[in-house]
């Protein structure tokens, strides 16, 4: 006699996943996109995805969804705002906000609610805390499922 036994063993972790919001970094800069994503993933809020090609930057948004994404303005070939450009116009990414990160703009700058392309911006360099509070504002509210 055969029976099949079903046993979810990873409920937890997969709730867990549902529960964070999921973050595109695009940034040519290595370092900083691994480090700021290692930051991110210990605060336990986020699922954090790293792009550091900005030709492949709007392949990788349609195929991870994010609920966010931070985008480097200033990459070689494709810069952020072509980036941005090409997921506005995307009816499947349109929705998703888009946070800059810049080092071409002073932090006064960021404070003073100016924004990019219609985008708010981060001044880079960056602290943590500061990054984490620009992702926060920017987040849409999530619907408890």
């Amino acid at each position: 006699m055969n029976r099949n036994v079903e046993a979810n063993f990873f409920p937890q972790i997969v709730e867990s996943i549902k529960e964070k919001a999921c973050i595109l970094i695009i940034d040519n800069n290595r370092d900083f996109a691994h480090s700021a994503k290692l930051a991110l993933e210990r605060t336990g809020r986020y699922l954090v995805y790293e792009e550091n090609d900005g030709s492949k930057a709007h392949q990788t948004a349609q195929s991870l969804k994010p609920d966010l994404i931070l985008l480097d303005i200033a990459m070689p070939e494709t810069d952020g705002g072509e980036v941005a450009a090409r997921i506005e116009s995307d009816p499947t990414l349109n929705r998703i906000p888009i946070v800059f990160l810049t080092a071409l703009v002073t932090k006064s700058e960021t404070i003073s609610g100016l924004q990019i392309q219609g985008h708010p911006f981060l001044a880079k360099p960056i602290s943590i805390p500061e990054l984490v509070a620009g992702i926060e504002q920017s987040l849409p509210a999530r619907a408890a499922s």
